[in-house]
């Protein structure tokens, strides 16, 4: 059985979700797929059903009933990795905004010894395609943000291309992990680096979507930014067992 699983949450993907799974699996490496669709009214998950047909035992979906977040969808993606017993475990987009032919590099850090690889847009510069100014500039100092709240030298804090090795999600209290939105990411790795897991930046570059609707907003921004402070005083009352 292949050792790699890559968890996609979806919602009105319909125009990127096969062309998605038909990549990830030309990929010389064999990894398996679990979709996560949070009802997505536009057939995103009737698609990924027939798909299966052609791609059998190795692409995977979870039907959840109408949007629950982010985090949640995450949550229940790891449980689900974490009971099939793959070793590695992947965080990646539906919209071509993370290459999968990057998955190979975030696998291989892994292998090599980290804990935890964040598909990093700011550890060498910006490397941000098609985004405006202000989207940029928000999502760089939220991450500068949260370095300074936490003191943890992450580049990209809030980036969702990722790789675990299965013991960091068997560590992390799944349950207490408090964000459903993009904050999720945060609070992830922050968790991760608290019960002294390694996390290994690499380098990519993040293109944004062509096909289909963000769900990016200001509330999300919002969200991490009172979130982050919350997170940290907590964690000064919490005990973290080391990984």
């Amino acid at each position: 059985m292949p050792d790699s699983i890559i968890i996609i949450p979806t919602y009105n993907e319909k125009e990127n979700i096969e062309r998605m799974i038909r990549k990830v699996f030309s990929l010389a490496h064999d990894f398996h797929i679990l979709i996560v669709d949070d009802g997505s009214p536009d057939g995103t998950a009737s698609i990924v059903i027939d798909l299966q047909n052609t791609f059998t035992g190795n692409l995977h979906i979870v039907e959840r009933a109408g949007k629950q977040g982010l985090g949640t969808a995450y949550i229940h993606g790891f449980k689900w990795a974490i009971e099939h017993q793959y070793d590695y475990v992947f965080e990646m987009d539906a919209d071509f905004s993370h290459n999968p032919d990057d998955l190979v590099k975030l696998r291989d850090a892994c292998v090599e010894g980290s804990d935890v690889s964040v598909g990093s847009r700011y550890i060498k510069g910006v490397n941000v395609v098609n985004w405006p100014m202000s989207r940029v500039l928000m999502s760089y100092f939220a991450s500068v943000y949260v370095r300074f709240i936490t003191g943890i030298d992450i580049q990209d804090f809030t980036a969702g291309f990722m790789c675990y090795k299965r013991h960091v999600l068997e560590t992390v209290e799944l349950d207490k992990i408090k964000f459903v939105g993009y904050a999720f990411q945060i609070e992830m790795k922050y968790t991760a680096v608290k019960h002294g897991f390694t996390v290994t930046e690499v380098p990519i570059i993040f293109t944004d979507r062509t096909a289909g609707t963000s769900k990016m907003s200001k509330g999300i921004f919002k969200e991490a930014f009172l979130g982050v402070l919350s997170m940290r005083i907590n964690s000064i009352f919490r005990k973290y067992p080391e990984g």
